[in-house]
């Protein structure tokens, strides 16, 4: 297998201003002021609810032992990291954990922010049920109740970045999180929505006032790729 990574057809960059609210002050890893902090953020492995086509939102299904083998082998493209971050949601926190033992950083930094959006009523069921239950819903950008929406997401996605360049600034960075966490912030730059494989990776540079999003890859081989039909 080819450990290069592969640049996804769709590609683009924009700057998105954040706000100027800062971060947590761990103590963890303190950068040099003024210096950009590089981020791959990466969709995680395949889960069992990807496979049966069951919208996930924060529920927490395991991967499967392909989601576990993307992960294994996409390691191998993930290049220099300094420190690797997750959402608490397993399918993306052992997708982590499979890369850190594999290019030997760790450990794992948990951040809560970078949870799938919530998904509300949604979640377990197929975009057959959703069409069933909620005729017309889905692609009119109409949501149930529960749904987590745009905006709600973005400020705590923003806030969870802004924590993370504050604390590691001026490093590179691994964050595995969700389809829905990279395509909202690949929509408020404007960028055309295309459903994410898993394991498929944006870049993002922080640069502390704004971020720049940059292109996107994909880190498995065409045999191992697997795109939920999920939103």
């Amino acid at each position: 297998m080819s450990h290069e990574q592969r640049v996804a057809p769709s590609t683009g960059t924009c700057l998105q201003h954040l706000s100027s609210a800062r971060g947590r002050g761990t103590g963890l890893r303190r950068g040099t002021v003024g210096a950009v902090t590089h981020m791959l953020l990466v969709r995680h492995g395949q889960s069992e609810w990807n496979a049966t086509g069951r919208w996930q939102g924060s529920a927490d299904p395991d991967l499967t032992d392909l989601g576990r083998q993307q992960a294994l082998h996409a390691a191998a493209r993930i290049g220099t990291v300094d420190v690797i971050i997750a959402s608490p949601l397993i399918r993306a926190l052992e997708t982590a954990h499979i890369i850190s033992v594999q290019i030997g950083v760790g450990p794992v930094i948990v951040e809560a922010d970078l949870a799938e959006r919530d998904a509300g009523e949604w979640e377990g069921l197929t975009r057959e049920e959703i069409e069933q239950q909620w005729p017309g819903y889905l692609g009119h950008d109409q949501w149930p109740p529960g749904y987590e929406g745009h905006e709600a997401l973005m400020t705590r996605v923003r806030g969870a970045l802004d924590r993370i360049e504050a604390d590691y600034r001026g490093a590179e960075l691994l964050i595995l999180t969700h389809g829905g966490v990279v395509g909202a912030l690949e929509r408020d730059c404007g960028l055309p929505w295309e459903r994410m494989p898993n394991l498929g990776a944006r870049r993002v540079t922080h640069h502390g006032g704004h971020l720049e999003v940059g292109e996107r890859l994909v880190l498995v081989d065409d045999a191992e790729l697997t795109i939920p039909n999920q939103i």
